[in-house]
């Protein structure tokens, strides 16, 4: 006779380790950008379908690689969609017609 418990396959396994704390890691992130040197920024990470989005607006092309490098060495492992936008600061060619 065999153990009915010792065959269990994959599925039995339940969630990765990364899975079960997604949202202890995003609360991480988001002290994390708060307190260094992107502390200004009004970025958001939200739990999305099973996947982390992280959205906003940022100074330059340099802050947006900065945020990025942090969501990655913070987020290792998990599905992450950045919708991270540099603002364009840039001053008019022309004068505002009201």
């Amino acid at each position: 006779m065999s153990d009915p418990v010792a065959h269990q396959g994959p599925a039995a396994s339940g969630p990765t380790p990364a899975a079960e704390n997604v949202e202890y890691r995003v609360a991480h992130l988001q002290e994390r950008l708060a307190a260094e040197e992107l502390g200004e920024l009004g970025v958001r990470a939200e739990i999305r379908a099973g996947a982390v989005a992280v959205t906003g607006t940022v100074p330059s092309a340099q802050c947006r690689e900065t945020l990025l490098r942090v969501v990655r060495e913070e987020l290792a492992g998990v599905t992450v969609h950045s919708d991270v936008v540099v603002a364009d600061t840039t001053r008019p060619d022309h004068a505002e017609e009201l």
